[in-house]
């Protein structure tokens, strides 16, 4: 099935361990075809969990790769999903303050925008500097790998003046976020540690979330990204 135009939510989701209603009643709210999920809930039942998330929103879970996952909405069809962990330092250290990182990867997938195949990718980077920059080119790689125009999206861990920021600029990617505002924390935003980058010919913006301010402060620590991708 062919769209002329794709509504896109990247979500870090915080392991859907905060208010899942209020959370469901914003993912409704953004009635997106495809969601991008960084940290979809882990451990034992990971699968059962994550269905049972995308139930909750009215969408299926379809691919997955470490923290990261794709739902999908009635309609929609994502092919050749490729998912993929990426080297991490397993821990990070600042000062005095020592913090393990869980593995880290990325999943994608393509869909037909018109009769534009592209591919849609989600990751979620660690805390270590170094470790982001390591992660982010064995990353792009693998968007370029798919052989189509392609949006990256997720949670960077660093704002828009950090390297990892200026290594998507120089790909050529443009910043769909730059005017829409911070996304972190969801109870006192201050920070824009997310971002969405898309590669030309394909046209996007970030749009208004029609969600009520108190969903989103209770449905996760992260503020949602709803991205309209156009030919």
């Amino acid at each position: 099935m062919t769209h002329d135009h794709l509504r896109v939510l990247s979500y870090n989701v915080h392991r859907w361990g905060d208010d899942r209603t209020a959370l469901a009643r914003v993912v409704k709210a953004c009635a997106p075809d495809v969601m991008l999920v960084q940290e979809a809930p882990t451990w034992w039942g990971t699968r059962r969990k994550r269905r049972a998330m995308a139930a909750t929103f009215g969408m299926r879970y379809v691919a997955a790769s470490a923290r990261n996952a794709i739902l999908v909405a009635e309609g929609i069809d994502l092919t050749e999903s490729l998912h993929w962990r990426v080297w991490r330092p397993f821990v990070r250290r600042r000062l005095n303050f020592v913090a393990t990182q869980l593995p880290g990867g990325a999943v994608g997938g393509q869909v037909l925008l018109g009769t534009t195949r592209i591919a849609l990718v989600v990751c979620h980077l660690g805390l270590h500097i170094l470790g982001r920059g390591r992660e982010l080119e064995q990353i792009l790689q693998r968007c370029r790998s798919f052989g189509t125009p392609y949006l990256l999206a997720g949670d960077l861990n660093e704002e828009p003046d950090g390297p990892v920021w200026k290594r998507l600029a120089e790909e050529g990617l443009t910043d769909l976020g730059a005017d829409a505002g911070p996304t972190f924390s969801s109870t006192n935003p201050h920070k824009r540690i997310d971002g969405a980058h898309l590669t030309p010919p394909l046209q996007g913006r970030i749009v208004p979330t029609p969600a009520t301010p108190e969903d989103l402060a209770a449905a996760s620590d992260h503020l949602p990204m709803l991205i309209e991708l156009k030919p």
